[in-house]
């Protein structure tokens, strides 16, 4: 190396040298947080005819059969025909269960597989790390429901036009992240898919069915309709219908905020855990 070759060395610049553990990222690590989220993202779209289309065809498959047993020609429900009536709630099911599929697989996925150290070694703080297993969950929820919404704009007697696009945005949302937190919060304690499995059958499987996706909470019994109204998911279930048929169950305003408050409330506790290391740290 001659003089000049060194002196055009020394004047050029050089990376900054850290010492260990200082800190360097002082803001949002939006790069490692965009990179988590398409990571999950590929994870379940290499697999979309198990992860997106099954679930959107299994759905529709209750469209046609509710609607041929117990549609009939003149019934209607809220004003509207029944077809009508079910297909919104069916979209919003489809969404809230394959969101709860995708976030309680990640963090679950690495404690059998031995990878959980991928999630917690990068330089992620726990908000961030929620915030890309989340997104990515409703990510596959809106996949699905899009799905849906072509399947059921494209069946004859059936009427899928939004009439409140903000109310299928944001319930579409809020439903969403609300099963994609209590998804979250199931991969931090399962210990094997067993458990998640009993998350699904036992809890997300019945409140959804039950909230009124197949019926009107009006024709309940005073009993029945208050433990409807106890179920978040009947107020996800009937803000997003509202958004295509003018019609709810129930108060929109007030559905809208027991959602965002509840939303907030997982949020939290999913962090505190995730802070704490529960069940996932030694």
């Amino acid at each position: 190396m001659n003089d000049q070759t060194k002196i055009a060395a020394s004047l050029s610049p050089q990376p900054p040298f850290h010492e260990p553990g200082e800190l360097v990222i002082r803001n949002v690590n939006w790069a490692g947080t965009r990179a988590l989220y398409r990571k999950e993202v590929r994870r379940f779209m290499k697999v979309q005819l198990q992860t997106i289309w099954a679930p959107a065809v299994t759905t529709l498959m209750f469209l046609v059969i509710f609607t041929l047993a117990l549609g009939g020609a003149n019934r209607q429900v809220l004003g509207v025909p029944f077809a009508d009536f079910i297909a919104p709630g069916l979209m919003i099911m489809g969404m809230m269960n394959n969101a709860f599929a995708n976030s309680s697989f990640s963090l679950l996925a690495g404690k059998m597989q031995g990878t959980l150290i991928d999630y917690l070694m990068p330089p992620l703080s726990v908000s961030e790390l929620l915030l890309a297993l989340v997104g990515a969950a409703v990510t596959r929820a809106f996949c699905v429901g899009l799905a849906l919404w072509a399947a059921m704009a494209l069946w004859p007697g059936v009427h899928v036009t939004p009439a409140h696009p903000w109310a299928i945005l944001w319930f579409g949302l809020m439903g969403a992240a609300l099963t994609a937190f209590i998804g979250v919060l199931t991969s931090i304690w399962a210990e094997k898919f067993d458990h998640a499995a009993a998350i699904t059958n036992f809890v997300i499987g019945p409140m959804t069915l039950l909230s009124g996706t197949f019926y009107s909470i009006d024709r309940l019994a005073p009993v029945f309709r208050a433990i409807s109204h106890a179920n978040p998911f009947f107020y996800a279930i009937s803000g997003f219908r509202y958004g295509f048929v003018a019609a709810a169950d129930g108060d929109v305003m007030v559905g809208s905020v027991v959602l965002l408050g509840l939303n907030v409330a997982l949020g939290l506790l999913c962090y505190i855990l995730l802070k704490r290391g529960w069940k996932l740290k030694a």
